[in-house]
């Protein structure tokens, strides 16, 4: 966060000194800050040592299964893209299972470092880090076997929750007429 603070103190001077010129790339650094806050907050809360498996409706989670069976097909047809999409993102970003709220379904995006090509109103609800410095240590290069790993550390508790709370929240991207 001392980034995106500090970021919020150089807007406000450029902003105090017009200095219209710095705005756009001042506000792409607090983009990547504010973004990489947020995914790395959502990454932690979705691992945990009791996870990984299917998400189903015994544990709980029954809306969030149904969601990933009406979306993708079946649960593995999303472990599938969504291990596609984290081990093919260029560079460093993360590979995201987000709710779509103007469809109503769930999506797997990729993102680039912490922001880019990603749906202006979709909630992520899981993410897999698939920057470098996630995996190379115990992984080296081999980015897939990491992604296989985080899937035996699925907290399907903490995805279905934020599910939950995206669904509700469906009518904040567009005003009603």
């Amino acid at each position: 966060m001392k980034g995106a603070n500090d970021t919020l103190e150089q807007l406000a001077e450029a902003r105090d000194k017009e200095t219209w010129g710095a705005i756009n790339g001042l506000e792409k650094n607090l983009a990547f800050h504010l973004s990489g806050h947020i995914l790395h907050s959502i990454c932690w809360h979705n691992m945990t040592g009791d996870g990984g498996g299917e998400p189903l409706a015994v544990d709980g989670v029954g809306e969030l299964a149904d969601a990933i069976t009406e979306s993708f097909g079946s649960f593995a047809n999303l472990k599938a893209q969504l291990t596609k999409a984290s081990a093919t993102t260029q560079g460093s970003g993360w590979g995201v299972l987000a709710y779509e709220p103007l469809s109503g379904l769930l999506i797997v995006e990729q993102v680039y470092d912490h922001q880019g090509n990603v749906g202006q109103g979709s909630v992520p609800i899981l993410v897999f880090d698939a920057w470098e410095h996630a995996f190379y240590l115990q992984y080296k290069n081999q980015k897939v076997d990491f992604i296989e790993a985080m899937w035996a550390v699925v907290n399907w508790q903490d995805v279905a929750r934020r599910y939950g709370a995206a669904k509700s929240r469906a009518d904040v991207l567009l005003m009603a007429p």
